[in-house]
């Protein structure tokens, strides 16, 4: 249930741009931050939830997290101007970064037997699927018959439900030996990525200069941290480090294909947000069946075959679209979809496959939780740069007759987000890479 409404809000929202944007007189770069103030604030809290959780209990961290999720989902529902809907976003997020690790660690000491732990995370996984497919469908199908506000009114029945459920079959856990609270930390990350996407979306010299200041108080003080939030150390493993690139630019490339798509197919073409939500569907219905099929082939085969699979499929789509204008064909449209779906589906489980490869199996967790991170820190990245690209490329004209012309070099930056995935996952998964690591065990996907 968590990760069905955290789903949910990642793909329900993109389809309800538009409204927001007529509804309350929001500029482009205005509605970036609806889903970048969500995003930012997740990808930067999700490492030290984790070990709160660890240290003052599992359980109620995660009731925790569903309680501020829905109080904030409800509040985005009343709000009344963008800027008090950004920081019920920024709430909800809190609330958020509760959630996913937090379950992920409940399961894994709650089924302690491998097979039953691996169907339960099998499970677990598979709601990603489904809320990737729901959420366009939901979401169109709610702001055009009811209104945007109630795509967030639907967590709030889902969470409380969880809640209720949490206490009845949840057993408290904690862990024996939990890692410390890095606050230095936690403030040099939240500061570093909430400047650099500033900077992005509102070309301020200022922000991007706190952004690089950041950056430097990080290099300096983590690793003085006896226990870091981010291990540098880490970023000596190629597998690791690759991993982490490669997040952000699959990611990225998700998350800014969605926004580009959502503004292309509702203030371009005209067409209605449950059109529009059903148009996009493809790429979740083959994120639900590749997404398994390209863990197996992980198993099997390694990393490698995915990724550059991956790589290809995410490159090629973005490729069809620098074509796109205002009588795009739909069955162009439809094909540049499959594509993407098929690469985004073989590129993400790989991922904390990549990361944990070559790392010894205690920082395998640090190492999933760094992914996902980066997963998160990719989407805000990518609605930041393809949104200021989309925005610059305007040159004051409106949205609906500048966007097209506009929008060819962001897809070009999805293009470059494949070939990014084909050259990393190249040079970072080759058996050689990890013959070289010290202490090189592939975790099981």
């Amino acid at each position: 249930m968590s990760l069905l409404i955290v789903g949910l809000d990642n793909t329900i929202v993109n389809i309800a741009v538009p409204a927001i944007r007529s509804d309350l007189d929001a500029s482009l770069a205005g509605v970036q931050w609806t889903i970048d103030a969500y995003s930012l604030v997740l990808a930067s809290l999700l490492l030290m939830a984790g070990s709160t959780a660890d240290r003052i209990g599992r359980r109620r961290t995660f009731q925790t997290g569903l309680a501020v999720f829905v109080i904030g989902s409800l509040l985005c529902g009343l709000a009344p101007s963008l800027g008090w809907l950004v920081a019920f976003r920024v709430l909800q997020a809190i609330g958020g970064s509760m959630l996913n690790p937090v379950a992920m660690s409940i399961i894994t000491n709650v089924f302690t037997d491998r097979r039953e732990r691996a169907q339960a995370i099998g499970v677990w996984a598979g709601v990603v699927g489904i809320s990737m497919a729901l959420g366009p469908v939901v979401g169109g199908l709610l702001v055009e018959s009811v209104g945007w506000r109630t795509i967030f009114w639907l967590n709030v029945p889902i969470g409380v439900a969880a809640i209720i459920l949490t206490a009845l079959f949840v057993p408290e856990s904690r862990a024996p030996r939990p890692r410390r609270v890095d606050l230095p930390g936690q403030v040099i990350v939240l500061a570093l990525m909430a400047s650099a996407t500033y900077a992005i979306i509102e070309t301020s010299i200022v922000a991007g200069v706190v952004a690089v200041v950041a950056l430097a108080a990080l290099l300096i003080v983590e690793p003085r941290r006896h226990e870091p939030l981010v291990d540098l150390k880490l970023f000596r493993s190629p597998p690791f480090a690759g991993a982490t690139l490669i997040a952000v630019a699959a990611f990225s490339s998700l998350a800014g294909f969605l926004l580009l798509n959502t503004i292309y197919l509702q203030e371009v073409r005209g067409y209605t947000p449950l059109h529009a939500g059903l148009l996009t569907l493809p790429i979740a219905a083959i994120t639900v069946i590749l997404g398994p099929l390209s863990g197996r082939l992980v198993g099997a085969r390694g990393p490698r075959p995915s990724l550059l699979f991956g790589g290809v499929g995410i490159g090629l789509s973005g490729l069809l679209l620098t074509r796109l204008d205002e009588h795009t064909p739909l069955a162009w449209l439809l094909a540049a979809y499959v594509v993407f779906g098929i690469g985004f589906a073989m590129v993400n489980p790989p991922i904390t496959v990549t990361a944990v490869s070559g790392l010894p199996t205690a920082q395998a967790g640090v190492a999933a939780a760094f992914a996902s991170t980066s997963r998160q820190f990719g989407a805000a990245l990518g609605v930041a740069v393809l949104g200021a690209v989309v925005a610059a490329g305007l040159h004051g004209a409106p949205l609906a007759d500048g966007f097209v012309s506009a929008s060819h070099a962001a897809w070009w930056i999805v293009a470059g987000c494949g070939v990014a995935v084909l050259c990393i996952g190249t040079l970072t998964t080759g058996r050689r890479v990890l013959e070289r690591q010290p202490e090189a065990e592939l975790v099981d996907a």
